[in-house]
């Protein structure tokens, strides 16, 4: 679980960034910012990566799958 709770960006974007480096297939992210889910929509759809989101109470949990 990579958490950004609390992170402005690009903070969470590097931190997902740095994750998908490691070559897992796939990666799940919390975050509590609809705009870091945003931002790290943009960049793993850019990389080829299908992306799921859903919130909950404020907080969003982010499933990042390598096709």
């Amino acid at each position: 679980m990579i958490d950004v709770r609390g992170l402005s960006c690009p903070e969470p974007v590097i931190m997902v960034q740095k994750a998908m480096a490691l070559g897992d297939s796939e990666y799940t992210v919390q975050s509590d910012s609809k705009t870091a889910v945003e931002n790290i929509t943009r960049f793993v759809l850019a990389q080829g990566y299908t992306i799921v989101s859903k919130e909950e109470n404020g907080e969003y949990i982010i499933t990042i799958t390598k096709q």
